[in-house]
């Protein structure tokens, strides 16, 4: 009688927790199933607008929402015979061409003193000068820098767009660059000055390869920056045979605010393609990273 009053208890404790197994098992599939279906929601969030892109330049009748195409090239012909369109895309990458070359140069160059020469406030100033950067914005300083432009005879000058954007971007390539200069052993360096190597070639050939992902990182970042600015080159350039993309983008709209979409659809296409290629190419090559390191 015992006997079976104890396998009958056993019974009813495996019975039980094969029961709790159960319940967590279907639990942790719902929860996975939530999990994946949240996802997905987000993923057609943020694809639905790259599906536009790709679609709608195509589409004989472009429209606003995302279907297959009724395939033409009508949309690119017409952004042909703009007499803007394609000249701005040329000022495009002139002008964030020149914005990542001068922040990838002087940031490296900046980030390599501020990382080895020792001075008073060193990191106060660093910080100081990112913070300030955030704080003050392009729209709170544009006054002060048109102002500056005009005395410098920099207004309706692409250079001047450039060197307005690299000197915002400036200090966050700075604090980037700093922490990958810091990473780099000493020893490599006072071993390239055992054989004769000067403060320029040791950045040249011992430091920037080692940081070459932090400068990849830059370089996108800038161009990035550069080549979506609209409100600085709207500003000071005043020849629209200057003007970059993101301010003939604007001309595509209407006075009441009716958005051409056949030239919207087919210039964001190829105004996007450059920036997207970079991308591809630099992570393919180099890899981004935001921070340094490396074993002596």
């Amino acid at each position: 009688m015992n006997l079976t009053s104890a396998q009958t208890r056993e019974a009813a404790k495996a019975t039980a927790k094969a029961s709790r197994s159960g319940d967590h098992l279907v639990v942790a599939v719902l929860r996975r199933v939530l999990f994946y279906t949240l996802l997905s929601l987000v993923a057609a969030f943020f694809a639905l607008p790259l599906l536009w892109l790709v679609f709608t330049p195509f589409d004989r009748h472009p429209g606003l929402s995302v279907k297959l195409p009724d395939f033409t090239l009508d949309s690119f012909r017409l952004l042909q015979q703009n007499p803007y369109a394609l000249t701005s895309l040329k000022n495009s990458v002139l002008i964030a061409g020149a914005t990542m070359l001068m922040v990838v140069v002087f940031a490296a160059l900046a980030a390599y003193a501020l990382s080895r020469v020792r001075i008073p406030g060193r990191d106060a100033l660093l910080y100081s000068l990112l913070l300030l950067s955030s704080i003050v914005t392009g729209t709170a300083a544009m006054v002060p820098i048109f102002l500056l432009m005009f005395q410098i005879n920099l207004i309706d000058s692409r250079t001047g767009v450039s060197l307005v954007l690299a000197g915002g971007l400036l200090p966050a390539a700075i604090f980037i660059l700093k922490d990958f200069m810091d990473a780099t052993p000493r020893s490599y360096e006072e071993s390239a000055r055992v054989f004769g190597a000067s403060p320029l070639q040791v950045l040249r050939h011992v430091v920037l390869p080692i940081a070459r992902p932090g400068l990849a990182t830059v370089a996108v970042w800038a161009m990035v920056n550069a080549w979506g600015d609209f409100l600085v080159a709207f500003i000071l350039l005043r020849d629209p045979e200057k003007s970059p993309a993101g301010v003939v983008m604007y001309t595509f709209y209407t006075e009441g605010g009716q958005a051409n979409l056949p030239l919207i659809s087919a210039f964001s296409l190829l105004y996007a393609t450059p920036v997207v290629a970079l991308y591809l190419f630099v992570s393919r090559r180099y890899g981004f990273r935001f921070y340094g390191g490396i074993k002596s």
